[in-house]
């Protein structure tokens, strides 16, 4: 086991035998007291859960022209710079629409077609500084998106996905509206992968180029004209394009990059994933839920002065988030967001505020049990593990680090000097740990302080693990959103696979 030093001190990582964690990790199927169906009704319907998060919001079907065209865009290489990466590629439907990495390989992956762990950068190490977040039901998101919220709704109109008000963008400016947004966040979140040097772009690619002058030359790649002419040995684009846009029109007209993020935004709107076991509960269902979970769901909603969890002080409303930026002092791993020691400022580095350090997005929990590993590094694996640094962050990154930090997590394993990966990573979570409990002693913090057994912590996780929407674990029920080989426009077509070769 290696083991990290955390505050100068090595510790010792004391927890509960194996086999309590194997009985509160199992679901219980006890008999469950009409009295608990009472109790977690009346704090539904104070919180406002009722209905479906999805209702009354203008969705796409993934059959539709565009979400189509869409799909074929998000799995091809042809929009990255030098042509080895998609957006699949950090973004698979079979791995919770997102890769199950702590922190993405983008460019220059050893082995392109390998998504998930096992996808291993050139010089061994990630270089995307933050965890991928999902693009199951981006269409709900009425906020911001990005770990730091850099891109925002300037009008957060409930039940809208930002298209009822402007915009704003990194291209534009914290509260700045962008013209060139589109008609809502996810088409506005498509412009932007692209013109990352490690995500999508790599740095031979239009070096020193502005965002717009990459965006244009990707579109003309696929329209086959002006700078991107001939750049694609196969390119069946144009066809694709007017069958979408129901339009005969010539390439440069139709292949513009607003029209190709309108379409990957569309594509990923339409990954509409919400028919949970606790919405089956919410929508009346009472079998829906073991008795673990309902207990769980009861901790999760009750506030934390009435001997709850208080999870639902940040995690709220049907889609569990409060779309704001929290200090949680979740571990600081990776590169960070060059600033100073691979640290990341999070929420601080979109707004320049230095009050706002450390803070990052509130995620939604639907499916949230397929998204792992969780925080905006990735840093921790399972759900208990988040579940356990809610309840004592200063313990759980001590602990964490003690069983040997980053080291520990699948996507390091076998890594060389896997220790020396990040020197700065201890102090950076201690910084960041420290910034959460000031913010907490100052009542400016929403996480409360709780304590709650080994068994109130297993039946948090039983209740998370019932928003998951059984079709996101069942390849045959995601292949809609998967491309074949019947999808490949250019020859460049990622079909992905697991390190074994399987496909995905």
């Amino acid at each position: 086991m290696r083991v990290l030093k955390f505050a100068s001190t090595v510790l010792i990582t004391v927890g509960v035998s194996t086999s309590a964690t194997l009985a509160w990790s199992q679901t219980d199927h006890s008999t469950i007291d009409v009295a608990d169906h009472i109790a977690l009704d009346k704090l539904i319907d104070e919180q406002g859960l009722r209905g479906n998060p999805a209702e009354g919001r203008d969705l796409p079907s993934i059959n539709d022209p565009l979400a189509q065209l869409g799909k074929k865009l998000f799995f091809t290489k042809g929009l990255s710079g030098d042509k080895d990466v998609a957006c699949v590629s950090c973004h698979h439907p079979m791995l919770g629409g997102s890769d199950e990495l702590s922190l993405p390989v983008g460019v220059n992956a050893k082995r392109p077609e390998v998504l998930g762990v096992g996808r291993v950068d050139e010089d061994g190490l990630p270089d995307v500084p933050r965890n991928s977040p999902t693009v199951f039901n981006l269409g709900l998101w009425d906020t911001t998106l990005f770990w730091d919220s850099r891109l925002e709704s300037m009008g957060q109109e409930p039940g809208q996905n930002g298209a009822a008000s402007s915009i704003s963008t990194p291209d534009s400016g914290l509260g700045v509206a962008d013209p060139l947004a589109g008609p809502n966040l996810a088409t506005a979140q498509a412009r932007f992968p692209v013109t990352s040097q490690a995500e999508m772009r790599d740095t031979t690619f239009e070096a020193g180029s502005r965002n717009e002058a990459v965006r244009q030359h990707l579109a003309a790649r696929l329209g086959d004209y002006g700078i991107g002419e001939g750049e694609l040995a196969v390119n069946n684009w144009l066809a694709e394009f007017q069958k979408a846009f129901n339009l005969v029109a010539d390439a440069q007209t139709l292949i513009t990059y607003e029209n190709i993020a309108l379409a990957i935004g569309e594509y990923e709107r339409s990954m509409v994933f919400v028919n949970s076991p606790w919405q089956q509960y919410v929508d009346g269902n009472r079998n829906a839920l073991s008795a673990d979970e309902i207990a769980g769901a009861t901790l999760f909603l009750t506030r934390a002065e009435m001997g709850g969890a208080g999870c639902a002080n940040c995690h709220s409303g049907t889609f569990f988030t409060d779309g704001e930026t929290h200090a949680i002092g979740f571990p600081q791993i990776g590169v960070g967001k060059g600033v100073v020691n691979d640290d990341d400022f999070g929420r601080e580095m979109a707004t320049g505020n230095s009050e706002e350090r450390y803070r990052f997005r509130t995620p939604g929990l639907l499916n949230v049990e397929v998204t792992k590993p969780y925080g905006h590094a990735g840093a921790y694996q399972t759900l208990k593990d988040v579940v356990d640094h809610h309840v004592n962050p200063t313990e759980a990154v001590k602990a964490y680090f003690a069983k040997g930090g980053w080291c520990a997590l699948p996507q390091f394993e076998g890594l060389a000097d896997c220790e020396n990966a990040y020197p700065h990573a201890v102090e950076n979570t201690k910084l960041a740990v420290e910034k959460t409990e000031l913010e907490r002693a100052f009542a400016i913090s929403k996480l409360p302080y709780i304590w709650l057994s080994e068994k109130e912590r297993w039946q948090l996780v039983a209740f998370l693990e019932a928003l998951t929407d059984p079709c996101v674990k069942d390849r045959t029920c995601m292949s809609p959103w998967i491309a074949d080989e019947s999808d490949d426009v250019d020859n460049l077509l990622l079909i992905a696979t697991d390190v074994n070769g399987t496909p995905l």
